[in-house]
C-alpha cells in the first residue's frame, strides 16, 4: 500500500514538474515579446502598474529566468533593486532565486543529462562533470565557493549538481547561505558599475 502511494506521489510530482516547465516557457515567450528580458523600464512599468500583484510579478520573473537558463538574469536583478529599492529589491530577488534554483534542482534530479545537456554546451558540461569525478566532497566545497562568486554560472552549475551524489540537505544549505552575497554584489555592479567606469574614463 505504501509503494502504490509513493507512485502515486511520484507521478503528481512529475505531472507538475512537467506544468512548472510549459508555464515557465510560455512565460518566458511572453517575457519576451513585451520586451522586458532586455528593457528593465519596460519590466519596471509592468511591476508598477499593478501595485499588489508587483511583487509577485516579479518573484515569478526570478524564478522563471532561472528555472530557463537561456534568460539572461542581470536585467532583473538589477531591476528589482531599482523598482522596489535596495533592501526590498534584494529581499524579491532572493526570494525569487533561491525558489527557481531548488525548482531546477528537482528537475535536474527528475529528468537527468537530459535536461541539463539541454541548457549547457556538451563541452561545459563534461567540463564540469569532470570537477565531479574528482570527488563529491571536493566538488561539493567547489560548489559553495562558485555559489558565493557573482559571476559564476550558478544555474549550470545547479543543473551539474543535480546529476551527483550532492543531498538535498547540502544543496538546500548552499543556496540558502551562499546567495545574499553574490545578490547584493551583482546588483551593486550593474547598478554602479557603469557610472564608476564612465567617471574614470572622463
Amino acid at each position: 500500500m505504501n509503494e502504490k502511494v509513493l507512485k502515486i506521489v511520484q507521478k503528481i510530482f512529475n505531472v507538475i514538474s512537467i506544468l512548472g516547465i510549459i508555464a515557465c516557457l510560455i512565460g518566458g515567450y511572453y517575457l519576451y515579446r513585451i520586451d522586458i528580458l532586455r528593457d528593465p523600464h519596460a519590466l519596471s512599468e509592468l511591476v508598477m502598474a499593478h501595485y499588489i500583484l508587483g511583487p509577485f510579478i516579479f518573484i515569478g520573473l526570478q524564478i522563471i529566468q532561472v528555472v530557463i537558463p537561456i534568460i539572461p538574469g542581470g536585467i532583473t536583478t538589477a531591476a528589482g533593486v531599482m523598482i522596489f529599492g535596495p533592501n526590498t529589491g534584494f529581499l524579491y530577488n532572493y526570494i525569487g532565486i533561491v525558489i527557481g534554483s531548488i525548482i531546477l534542482f528537482h528537475m535536474g534530479r527528475v529528468y537527468g543529462s537530459v535536461l541539463a545537456k539541454t541548457f549547457i554546451k556538451e563541452k561545459h558540461y563534461n567540463k564540469y562533470m569532470g570537477w565531479v569525478e574528482k570527488g563529491q566532497k571536493k566538488y561539493d566545497i567547489l560548489f559553495f565557493i562558485a555559489i558565493l562568486l557573482p559571476v559564476a554560472p550558478d544555474d549550470a552549475l545547479v543543473l551539474i549538481s543535480s546529476q551527483t551524489k550532492m543531498t538535498w540537505k547540502y544543496f538546500l544549505f548552499t543556496i540558502f547561505i551562499g546567495k545574499p552575497l553574490p545578490i547584493y554584489l551583482y546588483s551593486y555592479i550593474l547598478i554602479h558599475g557603469s557610472g564608476f567606469l564612465a567617471n574614470l574614463l572622463t
